[in-house]
């Protein structure tokens, strides 16, 4: 069990950048198909979305609805989802957010999640399903027309509302495109403009000719930036085999982080001291690291440490010393949350932590168990971000 845990923390790391419904639903490929065959199955899912969202075109606007009696626009994916492919998502929007595998907007298919802000309260209130040709199927709570309608991003209001495309499903080879005359309508006479959940007054201006307004999010734009500060908490685990009870110290975070998308991918910076009170060796690590990773759920991070105490680890009754505990690069690791739940003003992580620390044993003999308990740290813990920009 006490190597299980960081056996544990690497699948979900190498798991990590795999979109929700790569697998787990019925008509997802098996994990031996070729990938000609697994690029067609998540074709043909992208399909049956797209296609299945056709069917609820005119049905009413109701908040909190997932009916053909009435929808509101996570309800409205909701139910997309769960008539073709029998899949259950998250029910809000900003829940949406959080599930999906982000993407640029130059990159986003067909069948990929369109989010929005519509509000002043910062946090995403509003998801469409994109159907390729800046053109989106929704759940529009108000203006000139609502309930399941076409929009377009050429329109001034959801251009300027919009924040990031999601994907439920790994990219697709070739994009599909979706092709209905109610599209006329999101482009010339219902051009008045709509809003979704949450919206205020919206009157876009919609043209379709060949001075159409092209208002799109830039690549810079085109994922959710932001500016965060948090704390996080997490006991440290004794993983491996040396005296000692499992619980071997605890960890605290402190640091600023910033999201923000430098190559048209978005990226997650952080700036972290990670005060670190380690019983198990006998002493006390502050750490400085720098971190990065390509969302909220994973991190990589490496720095200085200033180690404290003679650090020791009780092997069969014997003391084994180690050294080297303070050093320029002095740690290094990665950090992984398996889900992240939004707040109207940050959010609040789960984590998995395995760090690298820079100590090792001047004892001629060899004892892998504890250098291994002595180089390598493993915690569980609670991070919190406030968004402050």
């Amino acid at each position: 069990m006490r190597v299980f845990f960081p056996l544990l923390l690497i699948f979900f790391t190498v798991n990590v950048f795999a979109a929700p419904l790569e697998s787990g639903y019925a008509l997802a490929p098996k994990k031996t198909a070729s990938p000609e065959d697994r690029a067609r199955a998540y074709q043909d899912a992208r399909q049956r979305i797209v296609e299945t969202s056709k069917k609820y075109e005119g049905i009413p606007y109701r908040y909190g609805g997932m009916t053909v009696k009435g929808l509101d626009c996570s309800g409205f994916l909701c139910l997309v989802f769960k008539d073709a492919l029998n899949v259950s998502l998250p029910r809000s929007a900003s829940g949406l957010y959080s599930w999906a595998e982000k993407t640029t907007f130059e990159k986003a298919q067909a069948g990929d999640i369109l989010f929005f802000k519509t509000d002043k309260s910062g946090s995403v209130t509003h998801v469409g399903l994109y159907l390729g040709d800046r053109r989106f199927i929704h759940s529009a709570s108000s203006g000139s027309r609502t309930g399941v309608i076409y929009s377009s991003l050429d329109e001034k209001y959801w251009a300027n509302a919009y924040v990031a495309a999601g994907r439920a499903f790994p990219e697709a080879v070739s994009n599909i495109q979706f092709d209905n005359n109610s599209m006329a309508e999101a482009s010339g006479a219902g051009g008045k403009g709509s809003k979704g959940s949450a919206g205020t007054n919206t009157s876009a201006n919609t043209n379709t000719g060949a001075g159409a307004n092209k208002t799109v999010p830039s690549n810079q734009g085109s994922i959710d930036e932001q500016i965060l500060v948090g704390v996080a908490f997490a006991p440290i685990w004794n993983g491996f085999f040396v005296d000692g009870d499992m619980f071997r110290g605890i960890a605290f975070q402190a640091g600023i982080n910033a999201s923000i998308c430098p190559f048209g991918q978005q990226m997650i910076f952080g700036l972290e001291l990670r005060p670190e009170c380690d019983w198990g060796l006998g002493v006390f690590r502050l750490p400085l690291t720098f971190s990065f990773g390509p969302n909220e759920k994973m991190r990589i991070f490496a720095g200085p440490v200033l180690s404290i105490g003679d650090a020791s680890l009780s092997v069969k009754g014997n003391r084994r010393y180690y050294s080297g505990g303070t050093s320029w690069f002095g740690t290094a690791g990665v950090n992984y949350s398996p889900f992240v739940f939004k707040t109207p003003t940050g959010n609040i992580a789960p984590y998995f932590e395995l760090a690298w620390l820079s100590y090792y044993s001047d004892n001629a003999d060899i004892n892998i168990g504890a250098d291994l308990s002595a180089g390598f740290r493993f915690s569980t813990g609670f991070r919190w971000l406030i968004r402050i920009f």
